[in-house]
């Protein structure tokens, strides 16, 4: 592709879960348990949940290309922050490059998530918008997860 662009944008989701801090962040750093919620059942997904560890997600897309979400974890506040950096690829072309923060909190009986994602999408290849929305599926998926 010759026609080079960079998108910049952030984004903050805010949720009250009815689960405890340690149930919400168990569901982040249990392989089983994210791999339901954030990857999907059609995905292969790897999670090595630790300071300096990766987390992979490898789906098909609509023309078949392999899609690969890749993240390393640098910052784990048990039960209060996650902080991830990570790439998007469509084959070889990388796509979005971000910084994700997710805090948890207790609210009444519940947890509040707030989740803040940098980004910088590059060349066309991802559009803020379809960013936003997969995670605001993911968040709803994980709340399907929690009532689990």
């Amino acid at each position: 592709m010759s026609d080079r662009s960079v998108i910049h944008t952030t984004f903050t989701h805010e949720r009250v879960y009815a689960a405890s801090p340690a149930r919400v962040f168990a569901a982040w750093a249990d392989p089983a348990a994210k791999a339901r919620w954030f990857a999907g059942p059609s995905s292969e997904h790897e999670l090595d949940f630790r300071l300096g560890g990766r987390e992979v997600a490898r789906g098909r897309g609509e023309d078949g290309s392999v899609l690969t979400f890749e993240s390393v974890y640098h910052d784990i506040v048990p039960d209060r922050r996650i902080v991830c950096a990570s790439a998007l690829t469509f084959g070889d072309t990388l796509a979005t490059v971000s910084v994700t923060c997710v805090e948890l909190s207790p609210e009444g009986e519940g947890t509040r998530l707030v989740l803040t994602e940098q980004d910088t999408f590059l060349d066309g290849h991802e559009q803020p918008a379809w960013r936003e929305q997969g995670t605001l599926e993911q968040l709803t998926a994980l709340e399907a997860e929690l009532r689990r």
